[in-house]
């Protein structure tokens, strides 16, 4: 480098660069910035790095407890699980009102403080979504021995009917006493709004963020940055499902009810956690990550030499930037209807590219699969495996997230250390998932039986059977009790069989109280004593055995589908020509969240709805929360829509690396017909990725103001 270049320093001043961290060959800075004004801005930029990684953390925090709470939100509100999915969804439909408005806008306004206002936003839908806990009043279960709470004495679960067989008045019991009282207004409405208000609240932050890293930092620190960011925001999920764990083992009401009169533990399919507890620590969390962003400025100052290092397509879009309008004329269209003009004809020429067409149809399809996989699984274990809630949550966050992140960064290692083209890239996630796939057919032979339940899934003789209607709860066995049919009090008999309430075991007297209850004279338990206990008998062997090879074939599969994730977003960069990356992976963002974000959670819940073998009954009439599933019907559905949607999307890539193969081989026909100049070279250079091994060791070196080996790439 020549001499004239470089500024003369001082041992201070050495010092100064070696605290920035510079490599120690880069060219020092001009004398009219100097470092007394580099400070600042590589102070400020550590700032925005640290906040926005924690607004990462905050925002991914809320929306893996928002799935970690699924089965709390459906017993707390009596709702089924396609209106969970409608709940869930929510969050996209937020999103999507602005980020067409926040992608453009954004840009031009002041981006840290945009961000700030999406924080905050966040913040006030989490405290919405938990403000029905204050307003709803205590939770009240379904339960016939209320009545016997903090008593010892005696008392008839069985009520002697007249003599006349149980009648539909009996069988369905109507509004109790206090409904008019009851807002006409859903709760889970407030859940609803409150999710779409964090989704508006969200959209800023990733684009808007990661635009003013690359604006300011340096090009070979800029994809290190963003990866410490992404890093850091896989950590939250983690906390999220912990948090989850945590607030289920809680009960709903803590603090103002007396926990000894309580009937129910966590297993029970009546139980709720402290669901709302975990949204105020998440609603607190992401207002704190507000708070650094309204101290940092608009724009950072940017580095003369930092243009020299840049393509010239790379360097004409930082022309463009408000942050050199002092320097540069923007070239922009005039007006906005020249815009729109030119959206359309360029947006045409996006989908027309085949390659990308496909990938975008093979993501909608796969994402199907994986959200409302991932939206449902921890309400799959507890139904299937027997599992709490909060040991579900548990085990989502400390075993299948890990496996999830750990398999995203080996991909990209492999993908680094390989140096994959993009059709090595192809075939290597097309490879793991395939290998996954076949993994998770496993899956389909560690299934469970259903549960022992009188009238449901056993005759009362015990005789295995399916029974869908509520007449087959009536035996001759409790013939003399008026009992309701609706009502879910489960009780476990002597015989191992649990009834659906003690009155339906025919059962005379009580005592105890809470879960200390003991019913006995029970007419339907022939065996022993004749008595029976609070609570769902819990004498699945077989399933607990075969929980743990579920647990390990599961993070198995997870980790090696996930290795394909980091290639399969570099295809979908390097399919088409660098003008339309911005367009290309917006559009991508908004297809998957529309057709893939929004309707699978919906329709993954309906199909798991139709499983469903006992309907619980709400507080004021009418159908509540599922009680009990058919456990094969649940696998089938759940783990068969799971896969089907994934057998679909495989047709689809073959077919797309048969496009692809084509389209390199175009490519490189194209660059030799060109003499291996001009766009058509470019293009094949993105497709290959082989321009980082095609400039010699002297132009790196007069190209490079940095050591190549410290030089960070995805």
């Amino acid at each position: 480098m020549p001499r004239n270049c470089i500024r003369e320093t001082s041992p201070k001043e050495n010092e100064i660069f070696l605290w920035k961290m510079d490599p120690p060959n880069k060219e020092r800075r001009s004398l009219e910035n100097g470092p007394s004004s580099a400070r600042p801005c590589c102070s400020s930029l550590k700032m925005f790095l640290v906040a926005l990684s924690f607004a990462y953390f905050a925002k991914a925090l809320s929306g893996s407890y928002m799935k970690s709470t699924i089965t709390q939100l459906e017993r707390r509100f009596d709702i089924p699980s396609y209106l969970i999915g409608v709940i869930d969804g929510s969050f996209e439909i937020g999103n999507l009102l602005v980020i067409a408005f926040v992608s453009y806008f954004g840009a031009k306004l002041h981006r840290p403080k945009i961000i700030a206002i999406g924080c905050l936003l966040m913040s006030l839908g989490t405290f919405l979504i938990a403000l029905p806990h204050f307003i709803i009043g205590r939770y009240k279960f379904e339960t016939s021995i209320r009545s016997s709470v903090n008593s010892s004495s005696n008392l008839s679960p069985c009520p002697v009917s007249s003599g006349v067989p149980a009648t539909a008045s009996s069988t369905t019991a109507g509004p109790s006493s206090g409904c008019e009282h009851e807002s006409r207004l859903s709760m889970w409405i407030y859940v609803f709004l409150g999710n779409i208000l964090r989704g508006i609240g969200e959209t800023p932050v990733q684009p808007l963020g990661i635009s003013y890293i690359d604006d300011h930092a340096l090009e070979e620190n800029a994809a290190f940055y963003i990866g410490c960011v992404q890093t850091i925001s896989v950590i939250g999920p983690v906390f999220g499902y912990l948090l989850g764990s945590i607030c289920a083992k809680i009960y709903v009401d803590i603090g103002f009810v007396n926990m000894e009169s309580i009937s129910i533990t966590p297993g029970d399919a009546r139980w709720v956690g402290a669901w709302w507890l975990g949204y105020l620590i998440a609603g607190l969390i992401t207002l704190l990550s507000a708070v650094p962003f309204w101290f940092l400025p608009k724009s950072l100052p940017l580095p003369e030499r930092r243009l020299a290092k840049y393509s010239p397509e790379r360097t004409s879009f930082i022309k463009d930037s408000p942050l050199l309008e002092h320097k540069y004329q923007a070239d922009e269209p005039a007006n906005f209807l020249e815009m729109a003009k030119d959206f359309l004809p360029t947006l045409r020429s996006l989908l027309g590219n085949p390659v990308y067409s496909l990938y975008l149809c093979i993501t909608i399809i796969q994402f199907n699969s994986l959200i409302g996989m991932v939206t449902y699984k921890p309400k799959y274990i507890e139904q299937h495996y027997g599992q709490s809630a909060s040991k579900a949550n548990f085990l989502m966050g400390v075993i299948n997230i890990p496996a999830v992140a750990l398999g995203m960064f080996s991909g990209g290692v492999i993908m680094k250390k390989f140096k994959l083209s993009i059709m090595g890239a192809a075939k290597f996630a097309l490879g793991t998932s395939l290998l996954g796939y076949f993994l998770s057919l496993f899956f389909f032979a560690m299934g469970c039986e259903n549960a022992s339940v009188a009238g449901i899934t056993r005759s009362y003789n015990g005789t295995e059977s399916l029974y869908k209607e509520d007449k087959y709860l009536l035996a001759s066995c409790n013939t003399i009790c008026d009992c309701p049919r609706r009502n879910w009090d489960p009780v476990c008999g002597e015989n191992g069989l649990t009834y659906i309430s003690p009155c339906l075991a025919g059962c005379r007297t009580s005592h105890g109280s809470g879960m200390d209850t003991v019913f006995e004279q029970c007419s339907c338990v022939a065996v022993g004593n004749h008595t029976a206990s609070a609570g769902q008998c819990s004498n699945r062997d077989s399933c607990h055995r075969v929980f743990p090879y579920f647990l390990a074939l599961s993070v198995i599969t997870s980790f090696i589908i996930s290795l394909g994730g980091t290639p399969g977003y570099m295809l979908l960069i390097r399919c088409i020509r660098p003008q339309l990356k911005s367009l290309a992976l917006g559009f991508h963002t908004l297809t998957t969240r529309t057709l893939a974000g929004i309707p699978a959670p919906i329709y993954f819940g309906a199909i798991i709805d139709t499983t469903c073998l006992k309907w619980g009954q709400k507080k004021c009439g009418g159908r509540g929360a599922c009680r009990i599933y058919n456990t094969t019907a649940y696998r089938i559905a759940y783990l068969g829509l799971t896969l089907g949607l994934r057998t679909a999307s495989f047709f689809l890539c073959f077919l797309g690396l048969v496009v692809l193969r084509r389209h390199v081989r175009r490519q490189e026909r194209n660059t030799l017909a060109n003499g291996g100049t001009g766009a058509a070279a470019g293009e094949l250079q993105a497709l290959r990725k082989e321009e980082n091994n095609s400039c010699n060791s002297d132009q790196c070196r007069q190209t490079a103001d940095y050591d190549p080996e410290r030089e960070t790439r995805l």
